[in-house]
């Protein structure tokens, strides 16, 4: 599947969050930081999974509801497309300038004050957002549904969160009232610096050898496994087959980079086989994050999923318990070659972003600006982006129909899925 990575590095806005004892009798009205309203201990959300990402509704003051990427690591709340607040001013204070990984140069940025903003039953009462000046990254044509910002760090500090893959929704609970028990998957301690989660539960195999590697948990990635070799794993060669592909976006633009196959990693006392991992460039990734503390990469969803996770950061651990049905999927990546853009008012009118040369989607005749109109006598607005990418990588050898239009003709193009990893 597509990846989009997000590794963003804020400057750090500070909240005070409440402790339970202090507002246990306090109206909501009256809070500040973030809360369960109602003096409740716990709240339930859904989420919807697209390209590996968990996008959760939120309402900031009196909006609409919104779309949020919700990311472990992300220090402060993001809304990435200024255009929702247009007709709903918000109190702005100072700029900013952020900066993170990417090609691209750093962004600038308006700090709003004294906002209301919830999700589900979860509350963040005269909560500090930082406003982009544009769109620039431009995530919901990546994901293929609307995105209106990036949350997490904050989430994750105030409460226990519990990410259930399988039924798509989030438990929100009050740190204090939750109690780990075995039944609900293996313990593992986490680090947390700098606003992220770092464990040093996974190895990587070559042939008999075991290399332990500290990585950040990042639900705001959607690959499986992504290696730093600016790092220390600099001594661990690149996979013998790579492809080069445009790994995702950071918060300063595109990272490339290369893309292969670790024969197995552990994480904690599970084994999984074949991995697809992302080696991201230098120039793009490990020279943007020289002041981050040691690690050699990070794991995204796309291998976090296969579990049901639940995250500590008060007490420093995670509790990870495996789904057996999506242990044994395999790691696959597009098959086609093909890379797409979502546009339009539903981010369902697709387009040919990118093709890697010699790949099946090349050598079909498909071109760069190709607007995509069936995919398998499927009509590609009924279609998410999400999947269209599950069809392209369903299989070697599986036949694809693609009929696209190309400066007002319309064109078919039939090709053949080839393993290109």
């Amino acid at each position: 599947m597509k990846t989009a990575v997000l590794v963003i590095g804020l400057l750090c806005t500070c909240l005070v969050a409440w402790g339970d004892d202090d507002r246990k009798h306090t109206p909501d009205r009256e809070r500040y930081g973030f809360y369960i309203a109602g003096n409740r201990s716990w709240t339930r959300i859904p989420f919807q999974l697209h390209s590996n990402l968990i996008i959760v509704p939120v309402r900031v003051n009196d909006s609409d509801t919104l779309q949020f990427i919700l990311d472990t690591g992300v220090s402060n709340t993001i809304i990435t497309d200024p255009s929702i607040f247009r007709k709903q001013p918000l109190t702005l204070a100072r700029k900013v300038k952020l900066s993170g990984a990417g090609e691209g140069s750093n962004l600038t940025a308006s700090i709003a004050i004294n906002t209301n903003m919830s999700m589900g039953g979860m509350r963040a009462s005269h909560h500090n957002l930082v406003i982009l000046d544009e769109d620039i990254l431009k995530l919901s044509e990546y994901v293929g549904t609307p995105v209106h910002g990036i949350f997490g760090y904050e989430i994750f500090a105030n409460f226990v969160v519990n990410v259930d893959f399988q039924r798509r929704e989030l438990i929100i609970m009050k740190p204090q009232k939750y109690q780990y028990k075995k039944r609900k998957g293996d313990r593992y301690p986490i680090t947390i610096q700098d606003t992220k989660a770092y464990t040093d539960a996974l190895a990587v195999f070559d042939g008999d050898k075991s290399m332990p590697l500290r990585v950040v948990l990042d639900t705001g990635a959607g690959h499986a496994l992504l290696l730093d070799r600016s790092r220390s794993t600099a001594a661990m060669p690149l996979p013998a087959k790579v492809v080069r592909a445009q790994l995702g976006r950071g918060l300063n633009g595109v990272i490339n980079g290369s893309m292969g196959r670790i024969q197995k990693i552990k994480f904690g006392r599970y084994e999984l086989d074949n991995i697809l991992a992302s080696f991201p460039d230098s120039t793009s990734f490990g020279m943007k994050l020289i002041n981050m503390p040691e690690r050699q990469g990070n794991v995204g969803c796309e291998l976090l999923r296969r579990f049901n996770v639940t995250f500590n950061y008060p007490d420093r651990y995670i509790v990870m318990k495996p789904i057996k049905r999506l242990m044994r999927e395999s790691f696959e990546h597009d098959m086609s070659g093909l890379e797409l853009r979502a546009k339009g008012e539903r981010f369902r009118n697709y387009y040919v972003a990118k093709l890697i040369d010699g790949s099946p989607a090349a050598l079909s005749g498909l071109v760069e600006g190709d607007e995509v109109l069936f995919v398998n006598n499927s009509s590609a607005n009924d279609l998410s982006i999400t999947d269209i990418y599950k069809i392209l990588q369903k299989g070697e050898g599986k036949e694809v129909s693609v009929l696209v239009r190309r400066n007002g003709q319309i064109f078919v193009a039939n090709f053949a899925l080839k393993r290109l990893i």
